[in-house]
């Protein structure tokens, strides 16, 4: 499990090599990519499956600063030029969307395709400041152990919260949050919290995009992958049943099937 220096950064990331098609997935807050273990064991068979982690959290190293969005997208070009497989297949959740968005816009050189799951081209909601600032604040100098309980229903929906037969998948990925690094992972929540918003480039995406939402996200509504969808021309927009704001982890192969349809138009 490789770490190497980029951007001023320490970024680890894990590559499954091979000479297919490279696919890069970009997690969410809160987690790394281990998120995409079901997709990479899904696709490594055909391609060339690399996750990373970004600063800050997963394996990844603290950094003072570098956790607004432009830096982000700066880590994940250093990685893809490091690694030298553009153009690739890109996954972003979330966070990994915000960059996803970023990087087709303004390298499209290095995308083939995009793929875009529970995120949005929209600021931070104002309302949202607040609660987030208080659960930040309470990780930073209690632990993140004291607002899993509060996170997990931003996280998950309630169809993989209430389903019994994966009791220990819940409480694998309450540890995986908990265990996030205190000071790394309150300056992602920040720049998270204060990011601008990137609507302005959806038209400059001209790539194959598939866009996929679960319909019990709380996080990121639909309405604002509608609006993503809305955005960027051809682009393709999957609602998926039963999946919250972490599909690649509750709704796998509703997931696989839109990253393969959406690599299959490139």
């Amino acid at each position: 499990m490789p770490h190497v220096d980029l951007n001023g950064a320490q970024i680890h990331y894990v590559d499954t090599g091979g000479n297919g098609p490279p696919i890069v997935f970009s997690h969410g807050l809160l987690f790394s990519g281990a998120m995409f273990e079901a997709q990479v064991a899904h696709f490594k068979g055909s391609h060339r499956c690399i996750t990373f982690d970004h600063r800050g959290q997963g394996q990844s190293g603290v950094t003072a600063d570098g956790y607004d969005m432009d830096t982000l997208t700066a880590d994940a070009v250093a990685l893809i030029k490091h690694l030298g497989i553009a153009p690739c297949h890109f996954v972003g959740l979330s966070m990994g969307g915000f960059v996803g968005m970023r990087l087709a816009a303004h390298h499209p050189e290095m995308l083939k395709s995009l793929t875009l799951l529970a995120t949005s081209a929209d600021p931070e909601p104002a309302e949202n400041g607040p609660k987030y600032r208080m659960l930040n604040f309470v990780a930073r100098w209690i632990g993140l152990w004291a607002v899993v309980g509060r996170v997990m229903p931003i996280m998950f929906g309630q169809t993989f919260l209430n389903d019994a037969a994966r009791v220990s998948d819940k409480r694998r990925w309450a540890r995986v949050i908990a265990a996030n690094h205190r000071i790394g992972i309150t300056r992602a929540v920040s720049g998270v919290i204060e990011r601008n918003g990137c609507a302005d480039l959806l038209d400059k995406i001209k790539m194959p995009t598939g866009i996929g939402v679960g319909d019990e996200d709380v996080a990121t509504t639909p309405v604002k992958s509608e609006r993503i969808h809305a955005g960027i021309s051809g682009s393709d927009m999957v609602m998926l049943s039963g999946a919250g704001h972490s599909a690649s982890i509750e709704t796998p192969n509703q997931v696989n099937d839109l990253i393969a349809r959406t690599i299959g138009r490139a």
